[in-house]
């Protein structure tokens, strides 16, 4: 397969995938980015720490698939409600409200675990840097308890 193809279905692939998730698409897609940043900062400090593992790793993707799994539950939970409330005759405002809280919440989470990574590499991180995201983590905590 040449590279012309290869990027034709890649671009399909995406155009089907943003034309599912609507408004999911770009959050979903800095989970992503997130993803393979915290992935790659943990690959870094187990090199620099000498504990370099590929079980670790395996591990590593393997809980990367399963933030994925959990977004798509959310996916499935707020297409049920949805279903459910229209039955019903509700015209419910928001139709990915549990979806987009569950891919932010993962967001955040992978932004402290890349931040953590970074620092035990011996890069100053900002006082504020943390206490911003953690701010974020707990607001994000807040609104899904409502």
């Amino acid at each position: 397969m040449n590279s012309s193809a290869l990027r034709a279905i890649i671009a399909a692939a995406a155009a089907a995938l943003s034309l599912c998730l609507q408004q999911l698409a770009v959050p979903v897609a800095v989970l992503l980015v997130v993803m393979l940043a915290d992935y790659g900062s943990g690959i870094a400090k187990a090199a620099v720490n000498r504990t370099l593992c590929s079980r670790i790793g395996l591990q590593g993707i393997l809980k990367k698939l399963g933030y994925l799994a959990v977004v798509g539950v959310g996916l499935v939970t707020d297409y049920v409600i949805g279903q459910a409330a229209s039955t019903l005759g509700v015209e419910l405002g928001a139709t990915y409200a549990i979806g987009l809280l569950v891919t932010f919440w993962l967001i955040v989470n992978e932004l402290i675990s890349i931040l953590e990574n970074v620092s035990e590499l011996g890069v100053p991180m900002p006082a504020f840097l943390q206490k911003a995201i953690d701010r974020l983590k707990i607001t994000i905590e807040k609104k899904s308890e409502e």
